[in-house]
């Protein structure tokens, strides 16, 4: 049961309550395989209907094991030269795919009218770490050098992602830092992201269960995706984050995770680095792609959006 001490929305709440009657099991109990279905078909109920734009297509891009899945998207079939967005989603490491995110890639792109490619990286436990941040590098440095099949100039990035994907995000950033691409990375703005050691935290023993993303799931998905929690493109605050560009970071008021995005974002204003924290009250890990079960979320993914677009303009 979730705690009642907290504050949750209506909307939060009746969705805790509806799956909580549903029952199920978690990703822990059915592994990856069961795990990546669930995950589609509570998408499918929870998920907002995806934005029509001019452009949305799949393709690929070299990586380190063979071909990388990509989705390109854009609100036109031709655009002036300019930034592009760079999407790595969420999941665990484990769980999650183009599908899944698919609406809320077509929402970034409708709301910073920006072209926006989503990266299908390797998942585990089938392609442990470092299989997903070399796939995510590869592709962003791909995007970076304005290929033919994107038929854009890119003059910079902006790399956004949740999750395991915020987690992505910042790692993809500081390797982009530390060993430039052809453009740089102008705005980061990882979503609910893992960049510390979670175990630790306050918010991960208050949400440990009845708030979607539990403890038990957390600990799973760590094992899963393995690697050295001493290695700074596994656990990024371990590692050097001077020099990150302007950043945005919004966290989930009711999230395991949620103290993890305090701390980064934290440690990133000591640096000196510009950052816009937001922290939404009364929602859950997850919400960004839960807007047609929670409604209240779009309202908080337009905040976060309007803040990217603002550190965009500033400095593109």
């Amino acid at each position: 049961m979730a705690d009642t001490e907290h504050f949750v929305r209506e909307d939060v709440r009746g969705f805790l309550d509806m799956l909580e009657q549903m029952g199920g099991k978690g990703v822990e109990e059915v592994g990856a395989i069961e795990g990546r279905q669930q995950m589609k078909a509570l998408g499918m109920v929870a998920e907002s209907e995806p934005r029509k734009l001019a452009v949305i297509r799949d393709l690929t891009c070299p990586g380190p094991a063979g071909e990388i899945p990509l989705r390109f998207y854009d609100t036109k079939e031709t655009r002036e030269p300019g930034p592009c967005v760079i999407f790595i989603h969420g999941g665990g490491f484990v769980i999650g795919d183009l599908d899944v995110y698919h609406a809320l890639c077509s929402e970034i792109s409708h709301h910073l009218d920006l072209p926006v490619v989503s990266v299908d990286y390797r998942l585990a436990p089938e392609h442990t770490f470092p299989a997903a941040p070399d796939d995510c590098e590869a592709a962003a440095r791909w995007v970076a050098s304005s290929p033919a099949a994107l038929g854009r100039e890119i003059t910079g990035l902006v790399i956004t992602g949740d999750s395991a994907g915020g987690n992505l995000t910042i790692v993809t950033t500081n390797q982009l830092v530390n060993e430039h691409a052809d453009v740089p990375v102008i705005v980061q703005a990882p979503i609910y992201p893992v960049a510390s050691d979670v175990s630790q935290h306050h918010s991960l023993a208050a949400f440990a269960e009845g708030f979607l993303l539990t403890a038990a799931a957390m600990g799973w998905f760590t094992e899963q995706y393995g690697g050295d929690a001493n290695d700074p493109r596994h656990t990024p605050m371990v590692g050097d984050c001077a020099n990150t560009p302007p950043t945005v970071v919004c966290t989930a008021g009711l999230d395991p995770l949620r103290d993890s995005g305090r701390e980064y974002a934290s440690h990133l204003i000591q640096q000196g680095t510009e950052v816009v924290y937001l922290e939404f009250p009364g929602i859950i890990h997850g919400f960004t792609t839960l807007r047609k079960a929670i409604p209240s979320g779009q309202r908080d993914l337009e905040a976060f959006l309007d803040a990217v677009k603002l550190m965009v303009e500033r400095y593109s």
